[in-house]
């Protein structure tokens, strides 16, 4: 009987005080990576370098996060896109405060700053100086309203946050992680972006004339023989992304790739085509705004407009992750 007696109170132990204790748990803070939220950001208190002031500024989590949604997405979107740009933007600074707790090599006092070199943010008194006071009225209520709503949520893969690229405008489909940048990662992966017409950098030409053009490819490449009349014999596209992208060009043989392109004629996205007119100008057309991995913000706003949640559009365009409730 006493052999029974211990026997039903280990069942209760297991059944019963093991998840209570464990519910408590999760209910108390919720942790990933074994730490505790508290510990990564001082109570929800972040230190962030004002490329402006050139000071360290120490802010409440979501005020900073509402300072960066209305820098870095059009106020007068969806609020399900806002949404999704509001946990986006608290992914990325928890993903910082975590890589670089110990301050970013470019700014050594914090780990994030004020340009986009990490996530754009404006303070109200910059907004009101960029829209106006009216602005203000019409639309800080609802970057609140996207930013409160959303408290405490990040985007997390295998249990860990992720680093949530976004851009603009992707031309209709997302770029491969490891077709713009160094690695491969796994939720950093091509999807279609159908939803983005509208969308005011969606196509775009740049034109000049063809010594302009060639001015430019010899202040680069002044190795290469250009002249007008082998143009279209020396300069061969050797490579395209799986979603358009010119990966590599050849130039009088010697290999460049599109990134170098499009920073040299200032373009818009790597996703273009250039065209020897035959007026003698040279125009180099392209789809789509910025990097092109990660989240397009115009389609976030296509699918919101379409009914899509602010959770349907994160995992559309981070392949495989999970929406989770941090604190």
């Amino acid at each position: 009987m006493r052999e029974l007696y211990f026997y039903l109170l280990f069942l209760l132990f297991i059944i019963i005080i093991i998840p209570a204790l464990l519910l408590i748990g999760s209910i108390s803070g919720t942790k990933y990576r074994g730490r505790d939220i508290k510990d990564l950001n001082k109570n929800n208190i972040i230190k962030v370098y004002n490329i402006n002031t050139k000071k360290v500024e120490e802010f409440e989590l979501d005020e900073y996060i509402k300072g960066v949604v209305a820098a870095e997405m059009p106020a007068a979107f969806e609020i399900e896109a806002l949404k999704a740009q509001a946990v986006a933007a608290r992914t990325y600074a928890i993903y910082h405060l975590e890589k670089y707790k110990d301050g970013h090599p470019d700014h050594p006092e914090a780990p994030l700053c004020t340009g986009i070199h990490c996530q754009a943010w404006l303070s109200k008194d910059e907004l009101i100086k960029l829209h106006s006071e009216n602005w203000m009225k019409e639309y800080w209520p609802k970057i609140e309203e996207a930013v409160d709503s959303t408290k405490g949520l990040i985007i997390t893969y295998n249990d860990k946050p992720i680093e949530p690229l976004f851009h603009s405008t992707s031309g209709g489909m997302t770029e491969d992680s490891e077709a713009v940048f160094a690695s491969k990662i796994p939720y950093l992966r091509s999807v279609p972006s159908p939803y983005e017409d509208g969308a005011p950098k969606l196509r775009d030409v740049v034109k000049m004339t063809v010594d302009e053009f060639i001015s430019k490819l010899k202040s680069k490449y002044p190795n290469v023989n250009l002249t007008k009349n082998n143009l279209q014999q020396k300069i061969k596209l050797i490579e395209r992304s799986q979603s358009g992208r010119v990966m590599k060009l050849m130039i009088d043989g010697e290999i460049v790739s599109g990134r170098e392109i499009r920073s040299l004629f200032n373009l818009n996205s790597t996703n273009f085509k250039i065209t020897l007119k035959r007026n003698g100008y040279i125009e180099i057309e392209t789809l789509g705004y910025g990097h092109g991995v990660g989240m397009s913000q115009w389609g976030a706003n296509g699918m919101a407009k379409k009914g899509s949640s602010f959770e349907e559009i994160l995992k559309h365009y981070y392949t495989g992750v999970e929406i989770k409730k941090i604190y």
